[in-house]
């Protein structure tokens, strides 16, 4: 009997950003396109209910919630537990089920990702998911053919199943901390691969205009414009960007171009209004450039329109100040890709986001959300990327001193030099290999005699 030559379902959910801005990338090297796990017609009609509570909730902790008054510090609070992930080295228990591994394992039982299950059997076509609960939920099933993408730095126990020392689902791993910490939770080390975080390839690979290596020695002209930091590392620089090092030679032209982008349940858009009445003098001066992503929510690009109108720069949107949205996340996703092209600094809060660095951008980090953020922001930091940001009064002073002694072109320079850059790349070439090798021992193992019956 012949295998199931299916090409594989590569799953996403909506919550947020990060799980969807892992699949796409993998959906377009495989040649699929991405589903949404969580809504119809995938999920069924009385799962539905299940996936908008999940939503939700994810939703309402994940972002400030002033309306709740001195509830909005325990809502914070309660993020944090949900998303803790306890020190790995400390002499503890960490195979065991969490209380939030009982939980998805309940909502399981209630139906959770039936959808999605039928579709497999169906199929009979491997899974490709970014979402712990997905690659959970099939793996449950008995559906064999498991490939799950961890979408952090660290992660949480929910990524296991109760039992994670019998799991079928194969992990991708965008770091070493993740590959240590699924050992710890029991998942076989054959079941682990550390290939980095997936990035789109318009970013990971040479255009017909220019490469990454000649995007990064722009950008590092532009954020280093004393030359201080080229001067120091100049035979270094010219070891990785190649030809003699001419790439170094320019001056930098035009201004810096500033990315701001917030979590997809809008959280911490609101720093804008902090932030933007100190850089409008760099921004009036022709220093720098503004891209505000809104992603794919009209309140969003309300706060942020409402925030540039309170500093009298209406003039400048469009010109030196961009919105950077889409009517949804496939528009919005391609519209923000395209910008990063352009983009000399990324201002975020440590989400997935943090492993785009490795594309040669500084970046400064606004406060975490959830223990997987502050993780995310320690191994930046510990790879010597990740700048905090200082007093957003005071945005214009150190941006300002940051470019003058070359600090934003050191963190750019050691994102791209020692964050991995090729998860797409790695992660797309295992699947096609473990699937040609299933299709070529199936057929054998159908040959093989057998016996005959008495």
């Amino acid at each position: 009997m012949k295998p199931s030559s299916a090409a594989p379902v590569v799953a996403g959910v909506t919550m947020g950003y990060g799980h969807l801005r892992a699949a796409y990338p993998l959906a377009e090297q495989l040649g699929v396109e991405v589903v949404a796990a969580d809504e119809p017609p995938l999920a069924l009609p009385k799962e539905v209910a299940l996936w908008g509570w999940v939503r939700r909730m994810h939703e309402m902790l994940s972002k400030p919630m002033p309306a709740l008054g001195p509830l909005d510090k325990p809502a914070r609070g309660l993020m944090d537990a949900l998303t803790m992930i306890p020190p790995l080295h400390e002499r503890r228990d960490h195979k065991s089920p969490t209380w939030s591994v009982r939980l998805l394992d309940r909502l399981i039982h209630h139906g959770l990702g039936l959808g999605l299950v039928e579709h497999l059997r169906h199929s009979k076509a491997p899974l490709v998911t970014t979402f712990y609960a997905t690659a959970v939920i099939a793996d449950r099933a008995g559906i064999e053919r498991v490939y799950c993408v961890v979408t952090d730095a660290d992660c949480n126990r929910v990524w296991a199943p109760l039992d994670a020392t019998r799991t079928r689902i194969q992990y991708f791993a965008p770091s070493p901390r993740v590959v240590r910490r699924l050992r710890s939770f029991g998942v076989p080390e054959r079941n682990i691969s550390l290939t980095g975080f997936p990035l789109p390839t318009l970013l990971t690979q040479a255009s017909d205009t220019s490469s990454p290596e000649q995007r990064l020695a722009e950008r590092i002209a532009r954020l280093d414009p004393r030359g201080v930091f080229r001067g120091l590392y100049g035979p270094e620089l010219a070891l990785l960007l190649g030809n003699g090092g001419r790439e170094l030679r320019p001056k930098a032209q035009g201004p810096v171009h500033l990315m701001f982008a917030v979590g997809g349940a809008g959280a911490q858009a609101e720093l804008v209004n902090e932030f933007l009445p100190s850089l409008r003098g760099m921004i009036l001066g022709g220093q720098l450039r503004l891209q505000l992503v809104a992603g794919t929510r009209p309140e969003v690009r309300r706060c942020f329109v409402d925030a540039v109108t309170r500093c009298g720069l209406e003039q400048a949107l469009e010109r030196e100040i961009f919105i950077i949205e889409g009517a949804d996340f496939e528009s919005y996703y391609a519209a923000f890709n395209r910008a990063l092209l352009r983009t000399d600094v990324l201002w975020t809060k440590p989400s997935e986001l943090s492993f785009y660095p490795a594309l040669g951008y500084a970046c400064i980090l606004s406060r975490p959300v959830g223990s997987h953020e502050r993780y995310n922001r320690r191994w930046l930091r510990e790879h010597g990327v990740g700048l905090k940001q200082q007093s957003l009064d005071h945005a214009q002073g150190w941006l300002e001193e940051w470019l003058e002694d070359g600090t934003l072109a050191g963190a750019a320079w050691s994102g791209f030099a020692r964050l991995p850059k090729h998860g797409t790349e790695q992660i797309v070439g295992r699947v096609r290999a473990d699937l040609e090798a299933r299709e070529e021992l199936a057929p054998n193992v159908a040959s093989l005699p057998r016996k005959q019956a008495p």
